[in-house]
């Protein structure tokens, strides 16, 4: 059984720094590729950013770009987005997801975490 287990989430001020981990478990880690995906309140579920299965390449939104990073850590099984100068815009229940090819959209996933909250108060 697949799980996504993401951690790491909470409550910060605007312009801090906060790590999302996301923990993998029944699958080849390394033969997905991982992708962070963001929800906030009424509306879609956006990409945020996703890692190739090495780990070689990233890729994000334009809105986050220069502000998080992806990375993973295949010994691990575990993905990580680093985000930084955290703005109010940002808060949403932030998903790890796994796919078999990278892609930015949601329909490229089989499998995907709960979610972690993300709040950003201004």
């Amino acid at each position: 059984q697949v799980q996504l287990v993401e951690s790491g989430g909470g409550l910060v001020q605007a312009g801090d720094s906060l790590r999302l981990s996301c923990a993998a478990s029944g699958l080849r880690f390394g033969n997905y590729a991982m992708g962070w995906f963001r929800q906030a309140p009424g509306k879609e579920r956006e990409f945020v950013a996703a890692i190739t299965r090495s780990g070689g390449n990233t890729y994000y939104a334009d809105t986050v770009k220069g502000r998080f990073n992806v990375s993973r850590d295949n010994a691990k099984n575990t993905v990580y987005l680093q985000m930084n100068s955290l703005k109010s815009e940002d808060t949403a229940v932030y998903y790890c997801a796994a796919g078999r090819i990278l892609r930015t959209s949601k329909s490229g996933y089989d499998y995907w975490g709960q979610g972690t909250q993300l709040t950003v108060s201004s």
